[in-house]
């Protein structure tokens, strides 16, 4: 009996540890001692220019021609342009219609605070019982399971009702 108290008081202990506000559900922590071979980004290839007189001045801390720009190349990949990512840029007057119709019944002014607020307050009902682990697991796919759409299930839906749909990957579960 008294190993069974001890046991239950060094629980409460641990999960009483901390940071009171951790309500983190992501642990892409590695634990393996090793190098995070993710963290490492290879710089593009050098390249001497035509013209030496035409590069930029150095800026520390500042872009390189050289610097790889993963989030660009994406969007250049799927058809739009790397010029949109830079900051300042506003909306392009191709997407005006798009923006005219998602904003059609309005849009709260605080949508970025309230959302922020409501996601703060879900991931700290989540992460109430998170410190009670022997073992550090990820658990953002299993807080946010509910809230994620099964691709399967509504192509189902929608190919029922007889919409003409894409194809969509196949189930792997």
């Amino acid at each position: 009996m008294p190993r069974a108290l001890l046991l239950i008081a060094v629980l409460a202990v641990a999960a009483c540890s901390g940071d009171q506000r951790d309500i983190s559900l992501r642990d892409l922590r590695s634990f393996t001692g090793g190098p995070d071979e993710f963290s490492i980004i290879p710089g593009k290839e050098l390249q001497t220019p035509k013209d030496l007189n035409t590069l930029p001045a150095p800026t520390p801390g500042g872009s390189n021609l050289t610097d790889q720009d993963p989030l660009g190349d994406a969007v250049v990949a799927l058809g739009g342009k790397a010029s949109a990512r830079k900051p300042g840029n506003g909306i392009p007057a191709a997407d005006s219609a798009l923006l005219a119709h998602a904003g059609r019944n309005g849009v709260p002014s605080d949508i970025r605070e309230s959302l922020a607020a409501e996601d703060e307050d879900f991931r700290r009902r989540q992460s109430r019982f998170t410190k009670i682990r022997i073992v550090k697991v990820d658990r953002y796919s299993e807080a946010y399971r509910r809230e994620t759409l099964d691709a399967q299930k509504t192509l189902s839906k929608w190919r029922a009702r007889g919409v003409a749909t894409p194809t969509a990957p196949p189930d792997l579960r």
